[in-house]
């Protein structure tokens, strides 16, 4: 049996302290409820924060196992539908966040990427990629291994941005829960 994997440190997308406007529960029954997008994963998540301490918008924490400085515990796992307006809009932003810290993992899917079936790579499921932008991609991943973004972008005119190809895939899995297809985030 296959045990998921735990998000380890999240990114704070909202903060509500005194928990969701539509609990029927009185206000002073409500727990504070912290609104996360996992920095491995990218799930979304719904944690309760420890009484008193400080979080701030894109705030990065800790949720692993252990002792926790500012997180209480991981409540739930929540869908994109359930984020207040303020998550939904916060979140491009702390994918980015994620993407551009993490860019030597996201430069690395560009060279080992691989075929699904043999009509489809997984290359094609990025943005704006077709089969001839996808050859191209792999012929020079092939001479030599791409090292960066920059690298990229300078060695294959037609993708000026592959972080934001990277980005854009990313939120399509988190928004769309019918997708078939996950590169970048958990089912």
């Amino acid at each position: 049996m296959k045990t998921e994997k735990k998000e380890v440190t999240a990114i704070v997308i909202d903060i509500l302290p005194k928990g969701y406007a539509h609990d029927p529960r009185p206000v002073y029954r409500r727990e504070p409820i912290v609104q996360a997008v996992g920095v491995d994963q990218f799930k979304l998540l719904e944690l309760v924060p420890k009484s008193g301490v400080d979080i701030q918008i894109h705030d990065r924490v800790y949720i692993g196992e252990g002792e926790r400085d500012v997180i209480e515990r991981v409540k739930r796992r929540i869908s994109y539908d359930e984020l207040t307006p303020t998550a939904r809009l916060e979140l491009p932003f702390a994918v980015e966040q994620i993407v551009h810290e993490n860019e030597a993992r996201f430069v690395d899917f560009f060279n080992r990427s691989i075929s699904i079936t043999p009509k489809l790579h997984m290359l094609h499921l990025l943005p704006g990629i077709g089969k001839k932008l996808m050859w191209e991609v792999i012929e020079q991943r092939n001479r030599k291994l791409f090292e960066s973004f920059a690298d990229i972008s300078r060695r294959i005119k037609s993708i000026p941005h592959p972080d934001r190809m990277i980005i854009s895939r990313i939120m399509h899995e988190i928004q769309d829960p019918e997708e078939k297809y996950h590169l970048f985030t958990s089912k």
